[in-house]
């Protein structure tokens, strides 16, 4: 007969529903699932990758939204999200990592380019959004209109000072705005012709809000900042303040309010000529591009990089081992990266037989690291929002995706339309023979021949015989960044809320003290759980 008042008749003995957690708790001497330690055991699970395992799902008790996803990527600097972009000539150049960071993460500059045009790439990350600008460009009075127009399709921008020298800490007399150049007949004309002197200025030692204050209702697209004697000391932009709106997320340093930049490079001795020029450029974090990291090569350039630039966050890799990462931490770095043939373009680990499955290396490394407070980057093997997700549950602070963003907008290269029909970009691995042969870093002079990245990083520059570690292909369309980094932030969040955790913090915790489980997937499992029995279907992701 059925039970009534609650009760149930189970193998004879009748429980009240209302005691479920407690029979759990006094029956059941483990969780379901299985904790972190037991899933990552190679001797008797193997090397693990990201298809090989689950997390089992929690209590939820918060919206999605209200996860965060804040996490260091140096022991010095946090990104409001977890997500970086790969330093590969197909992926990241100044447009990417401008939208990377103000979409709360970080975009990492490849150096397969001469060092001038990385560090002019470097400058247009630290110009695109500022709070003071301390450096802004000046031009004099005797500047044409036609050499103001031209320096604005250099910058990006239209409204430059002009001051009686022609430079910073100079009498300011006008302001040159795009809409003073814009129609004006005579291109030759000085710009004191058609400049605006109805100046609103702000006095030296201003703080940044009230010198916002001060912009917004002056109704103006500059704000300058002016000493006792009206010589000009910075500037404050309109346009920053509408990006401050726009992307509340953006990576920006505390002190300048500009924009965080990032940039690669070998470790050969052309590299610290080159890593000068980035400095100068306003760099931040350099990472130091190496598929293996634990070199004499690279921990020397370490300790010549810590010992130059305090200042300076360096970033090594790549490593998978916890040997590797100890020579590098003992070294000075400030992050670590992980990976080693598991990117989407790379065959490391089927050409050289030398590698690790990347869930298994990113949680060895981690956890190792996490004792001497470095941060770790999760390099490679990144197809979706559940690898991003298992990835950060292993200990990884933050996700680098190369493959993954290479068919956005933002990325460098030229759409073209595939054999099928498909829109498509040009993608391919640094360890290709396509990335190694490249000369496209200085023109073939002698020093970016010494210097070609897609051959240093696999210290293969002076060999007759290239071998190649990676492949050249093509990637279908994403569309831009700036909905596809939304939507991956989403997709973290709400993954978040069904493990039961409010934040990555959080996430890292019940990793740790067994309270997040995992389950490891048959091939069986792996493909229940992707879409199967359907006639025909269309994966589209978000919109």
């Amino acid at each position: 007969m059925p039970a009534t008042n609650g009760n149930s008749l189970v193998n004879g003995e009748t429980l009240d529903f209302r005691s479920a957690t407690k029979v759990l708790q006094s029956e059941y001497a483990e969780r379901d699932g299985i904790s972190v330690k037991d899933l990552i055991n190679s001797k008797v699970n193997g090397g693990l990758t990201y298809n090989d395992f689950l997390m089992l799902p929690g209590y939820i008790g918060f919206a999605a939204s209200e996860v965060a996803l804040e996490s260091p990527i140096t022991k010095r600097i946090t990104l409001k999200t977890p997500f970086v972009s790969s330093p590969m000539d197909t992926v990241t150049e100044h447009n990417m990592a401008i939208h990377m960071a103000l979409l709360g993460g970080l975009g990492v500059i490849h150096h397969n380019c001469s060092p001038d045009e990385q560090a002019e790439m470097v400058r247009k990350v630290k110009r695109y959004e500022n709070g003071f600008i301390q450096d802004p460009v000046v031009i004099s009075p005797k500047t044409t209109v036609r050499e103001a127009k031209a320096l604005k399709e250099k910058w990006g921008f239209g409204g430059f000072p002009v001051t009686e020298n022609g430079t910073l800490r100079s009498k300011l007399i006008g302001i040159v705005t795009p809409r003073d150049v814009q129609f004006h007949e005579n291109l030759d004309d000085p710009v004191t012709a058609v400049m605006s002197t109805d100046l609103v200025t702000a006095p030296q030692g201003v703080d940044l809000k009230e010198a916002n204050r001060i912009l917004k209702a002056s109704k103006k697209g500059k704000l300058p900042i002016v000493d006792e004697n009206f010589n000009l000391i910075a500037l404050l932009s309109r346009s920053d303040l509408m990006k401050n709106l726009h992307y509340p997320l953006a990576s920006k340093l505390p002190d300048s309010k500009q924009l965080i930049a990032a940039a690669a490079i070998g470790t050969r001795p052309a590299d610290k000529d080159r890593l000068q020029k980035l400095v100068d450029a306003g760099l931040d974090i350099v990472i130091l591009d190496s598929s293996q990291g634990n070199s004499i090569y690279q921990i020397e350039m370490i300790k010549y990089i810590k010992e130059k630039y305090p200042e300076l966050d360096v970033i090594g890799g790549n490593v998978v081992t916890r040997e590797q990462a100890a020579a590098l931490i003992e070294a000075g770095v400030d992050g670590l990266r992980i990976g080693m043939g598991s990117g989407s373009a790379c065959i490391t680990q089927e050409v050289m037989a030398v590698g690790r499955p990347q869930a298994t290396s990113v949680y060895n490394v981690a956890q190792f690291a996490k004792r001497f407070g470095v941060p770790c980057i999760a390099d490679g093997g990144i197809q979706n929002v559940g690898h991003i997700v298992k990835g950060l549950a292993l200990g990884a602070s933050t996700i680098m995706m190369g493959g993954l963003l290479a068919g956005t907008t933002e990325s460098p290269g030229e759409y073209y339309v595939s054999h099928d029909g498909q829109l498509v970009k040009a993608y391919r691995g640094m360890g290709s023979i396509d990335a190694m042969e490249d000369k496209k870093a200085g023109a073939g002079s002698k020093d970016a021949k010494a210097s070609n990245a897609g051959t240093a990083r696999y210290f293969s520059e002076g060999d007759r015989i290239l071998v190649a570690q990676g492949v050249s292909g093509s990637v279908r369309d994403r569309g831009s960044i700036t909905k596809f980094l939304p939507y991956l932030q989403a997709g973290v969040q709400h993954s978040l809320q069904d493990i039961g955790v409010r934040s990555l913090t959080e996430l890292r915790e019940g990793v740790v003290n067994g309270t997040v489980r995992f389950e490891l997937r048959t091939a069986s499992a792996q493909a229940e759980g992707n879409v199967h029995g359907l006639h025909s279907f269309e994966k589209k992701l978000y919109s």
